[in-house]
């Protein structure tokens, strides 16, 4: 077996003959020099350099290694083949909190890497429950809500975005109950689960459809976010739903100019029909508000306008109250991620108007229009109970269509470790 390479952290920096090199090797061991003020970002990028090296077994050792820095070198060293094996160092609870992180973003990662032909929307549903099942199945229960089943309970947007799509779509509800009957529900999590997003008949050129495997991210995000705070003690109930639908182009398929008339009442004109993210999150976040959680958390890959706004580093997120926007700010520091408030006013509200129903779901120009990204967190709001908390997070740098200087190709997991933070606050 090839031995594993010693990946030691130094604060010195490295000899003249290297030149500015930040990784250094001597025999079969390697030196990371931190030395710029931005040092986990540094570190991510040495693992980059390491697995491009084709160096995929390594030990971390030394005395400067800290939680966040090893989760900082774990980040750039996996890719989407899973290739690799990674040793940590530290203590014990140091390690086990590393190898719980890794296991429920792998498990994030390898659903939002898998080919859209092997996952259907029910059994991205049936994956997301049976994991968190096998980690607490006594506090653990869960329905599904499927085809025509939808129509039944007045779920109508994940039922006319999923219908032109052979396979069904459908709405997983899950509950982690830990407190026993009648426990009030702390949090509800809403994750958009679009297994393949074709644009419908609003298509997506053929490179920008290529990638859209990752178009569940959401849904996989909230999903492992509930397994590490489950695996970290959590002591909270908590609700979990998957919109999960493909985005098809069918005789079935839903049409531009179809209206929507959602539960609460309220008329959808769609004008984009690849503004469909938004039309299945507000089921879910209907869903969500009924259950009368304290906190609603939604995650998706919403909007091409949320990468514009702060690239492919950073989560946007969104709320009507600041201190929630505070919050998680606070917990993803605290984690070693990234998120950056956008605006979200109520006169984004009007951005997407219809002559025939209460609101468009987008703007029928390229993208969305201006604030794209703002407007979708508008529409969205439509669907919140104006008395609870409510973060939306449109999770822009969950995938990577290549790889570069920070992450392999593929899903990344940033956001889930914030996530799991909020759940455990």
């Amino acid at each position: 077996m090839t031995e594993l390479m010693l990946v030691s952290l130094t604060e010195e920096a490295p000899q003249a003959s290297w030149g500015k090199a930040d990784v250094t090797f001597a025999g079969s061991s390697a030196y990371i020099h931190v030395g710029n003020s931005q040092p986990l970002l540094q570190i991510q990028k040495a693992a980059r350099k390491l697995r491009a090296l084709g160096i995929n077994r390594v030990q971390l050792g030394g005395e400067l290694w800290q939680l966040s820095s090893q989760w900082a070198f774990a980040q750039g060293f996996v890719d989407a083949r899973m290739d690799y094996e990674l040793s940590w160092c530290g203590d014990d609870e140091t390690q086990q909190n590393l190898s719980q992180r890794l296991t429920c973003a792998n498990f994030a990662r390898q659903l939002i890497n898998e080919t859209p032909e092997n996952q259907s929307p029910v059994k991205l549903a049936l994956t997301a429950a049976h994991w968190l099942q096998d980690l607490a199945s006594e506090h653990i229960s869960y329905r599904i809500v499927e085809g025509e089943g939808l129509l039944e309970e007045q779920w109508m947007g994940i039922h006319a975005v999923g219908r032109g799509s052979d396979r069904p779509p459908v709405l997983l509800e899950l509950d982690y109950n830990p407190l026993g009957k009648d426990a009030p529900v702390s949090v509800a999590l809403v994750g958009k689960g679009i297994t393949f997003d074709s644009g419908g008949y609003s298509i997506k050129p053929s490179e920008g459809m290529l990638g859209m495997k990752c178009d569940m991210g959401g849904a996989a995000t909230v999903t492992a976010a509930l397994g590490l705070a489950i695996h970290q003690g959590l002591n909270k109930r908590v609700k979990l739903y998957l919109c999960c639908a493909e985005n098809l182009i069918s005789g079935h398929a839903y049409k531009l100019g179809d209206i929507i008339t959602y539960k609460n009442g309220v008329t959808v004109e769609v004008v984009n029909t690849d503004a469909e993210g938004r039309l299945v999150l507000a089921d879910g976040l209907q869903a969500a508000s009924a259950s009368g959680a304290a906190l609603i958390i939604d995650a998706a890959t919403l909007t091409g306008a949320a990468v514009m706004a702060v690239g492919k580093m950073y989560n946007a997120i969104f709320s009507t109250r600041l201190e929630v926007l505070e919050l998680a700010k606070e917990k993803a520091a605290a984690v070693g991620e990234r998120v950056w408030p956008l605006p979200l006013e109520p006169w984004h509200l009007e951005a997407c108007p219809s002559a025939y129903a209460d609101t468009a779901n987008s703007r029928a120009v390229k993208g969305g229009g201006p604030g794209g990204a703002s407007n979708a967190a508008a529409f969205l709001s439509r669907f919140v109970s104006p008395d609870v908390d409510w973060l939306h997070m449109d999770i822009a740098s969950a995938f990577e269509d290549n790889a570069g200087p920070m992450w392999s190709a593929g899903a990344t997991a940033h956001g889930v470790l914030t996530v799991a933070e909020l759940l455990k606050d």
